[in-house]
């Protein structure tokens, strides 16, 4: 919930509003792993809010949560190797993460087509994957990803966006 509740202050141009947001669900995840410390897809999932306060907080918060961005999908493929989820999470820190640091988009599009081979029916994987190979120069392949993220859920404003260029 807090997370929709991030993107819609972030379409609203309101940081402090997304970044408490954030912040909210970062606790969340964090206070579901002081649990049970053994599910790959929480930490995947804190992976992925950690790299979004990441794109909140600029280059600063980028030195500070990169780490743990790395930490907990590092710790998610250990707990489930194949986890659909923790892939997704590692090609987007793979995508998202300057070069300078590690980030490689070849890695980031060969983990998301693992994770949509694991989980076919994956739509907002297969987009991820499209923002992988149009960002790789791949449009036809990126095309294609897309269409088939259209394909499993037409309303995807994510899909519909991403196809517009948006």
């Amino acid at each position: 919930m807090d997370t929709y509740r991030c993107d819609a202050a972030d379409a609203r141009g309101d940081k402090k509003a997304a970044s408490a947001a954030i912040d909210a669900a970062l606790e969340e995840a964090q206070h579901s792993l002081q649990l049970n410390d053994t599910s790959a897809d929480a930490h995947s999932l804190l992976a992925d809010l950690y790299g979004r306060r990441i794109g909140l907080g600029g280059f600063m918060a980028g030195a500070h949560y990169g780490p743990k961005v790395q930490s907990e999908n590092k710790r998610a493929l250990e707990l489930d190797g194949n986890n659909p989820r923790a892939l997704a999470s590692v090609g987007r820190q793979y995508l998202n993460t300057p070069k300078m640091f590690g980030g490689d988009v070849d890695k980031a599009v060969a983990s998301f087509q693992k994770s949509v081979e694991l989980d076919p029916k994956a739509d907002e994987t297969f987009v991820w994957l499209a923002i992988a190979q149009r960002k790789k120069g791949d449009a036809a392949a990126a095309n294609r990803a897309l269409d088939e993220a259209l394909r499993l859920n037409p309303g995807s404003v994510f899909a519909q966006n991403t196809k517009a260029g948006k």
